[in-house]
């Protein structure tokens, strides 16, 4: 492993922290950007990050700063480990400081992260020669335990990473496998796309337990996720294979995708390996309904996948119903703010034709 590999974090949550923290633990140079200073002062405070849970130790960063300039600017690899939502923001802070060859891995895409990003950098005019990928999901189960601290719960086994284009995977994997060995390649940034099991099982398990959450109730999120919820997430999950199905790639079952991702998994059902998973325990649910299960996996995950299923034809009832009943709870039009083919720029392109763009690109 070249421990002398270059890498910007852009994000101060709970990803960004436990990415930040792991790799500069693993000796890797680490400068982190953020908008909100607010957000980076406990760490600029202490220098770094502590890490605690499954790695532990303190990880002094390099930089950290709300000037993006100096984080990005000598970066081999920029994980951007925000809210799918902050996504476009990153893309046009980024933009007039990329240099060629620099990889920007989306920790993770969601749904059309990789075609966001790389659709505004082409709207600033951007033209160093930079891979754009997606990774399918986060690679840790973490959250923030105090300033400048992190827990880290679990690190999954296996990631699957697309760049945009197809071609550019196994050169954004030369270099991020040094960071990550557990990421792996998948065939195209649909595959990751719609591979999200966010969409699957954030959602719907908040307007679920809506009322339990709105009461500040205290309990696990993922032991919200009862029989019958669990039986209503596979309505969803198998919404979304038949999209993925549509467009010709082959994604996981939500239930199969626990058994490859996570370490100590157990039982026949979702539901069994929902509660069987060890890097869940302890994740409490919310207080309150305006969160990113919501705010981000109705806008950026359920929005995108209900657009494309357009484009081919395929019914998504159930999935529909719970992006209308959040845009209700919530009072925001998700439908109108979140990424629909119109703003991804593929609004007149065929199903084919969004097959051949991410096979080959824009050019």
């Amino acid at each position: 492993m070249s421990e002398s590999l270059k890498v910007s974090i852009l994000g101060a949550g709970n990803g960004a922290h436990a990415m930040a923290g792991h790799l500069a633990l693993k000796g890797f140079p680490v400068k982190l950007y953020n908008k909100f200073e607010h957000e980076i002062t406990s760490m600029r405070e202490r220098g770094g990050v502590q890490v605690g849970g499954t790695v532990e130790g303190f990880s002094p960063l390099d930089l950290i700063s709300t000037d993006i300039a100096p984080v990005i600017a000598d970066a081999e690899v920029i994980m951007v480990v925000v809210p799918a939502f902050a996504h476009r923001f990153m893309a046009e802070v980024c933009a007039p400081h990329l240099r060629e060859g620099q990889v920007i891995v989306l920790n993770p895409g969601r749904t059309g992260g990789a075609l966001e990003f790389a659709h505004v950098l082409r709207q600033q005019g951007v033209k160093a020669r930079v891979v754009v990928a997606e990774a399918q999901t986060l690679i840790y189960a973490c959250r923030i335990s105090g300033p400048a601290r992190v827990h880290i719960m679990g690190i999954k086994k296996e990631v699957p990473l697309a760049a945009l284009p197809a071609g550019d995977t196994t050169s954004a994997l030369a270099l991020v496998n040094q960071l990550y060995p557990q990421f792996v390649p998948a065939a195209n940034v649909l595959e990751t796309s719609l591979d999200n099991i966010g969409a699957v099982f954030h959602p719907s398990t908040m307007v679920l337990n809506a009322n339990r959450i709105e009461a500040g109730e205290e309990f696990d999120f993922y032991q919200g996720m009862t029989p019958m919820v669990a039986s209503f997430l596979e309505v969803i999950d198998g919404e979304r294979m038949a999209v993925a199905e549509a467009y010709g790639v082959r994604v996981e079952s939500a239930k199969d995708w626990l058994m490859r991702a996570y370490e100590g998994i157990s039982g026949d059902t979702l539901y069994e390996r929902i509660q069987s998973n060890p890097a869940y325990a302890g994740l409490k649910a919310p207080k309150t309904l305006d969160v990113r299960y919501l705010t981000e996996d109705v806008p950026c995950s359920l929005v995108p996948i209900v657009s494309f299923a357009e484009a081919a034809g395929v019914e998504m009832p159930a999935s529909r119903g719970i992006a209308d009943i959040a845009c209700g709870l919530l009072k925001r039009d998700f439908w109108a703010e979140g990424r629909t083919r119109e703003n991804l720029g593929l609004a007149t392109l065929s199903v084919p034709e969004i097959i051949a763009l991410v096979e080959k690109g824009y050019d």
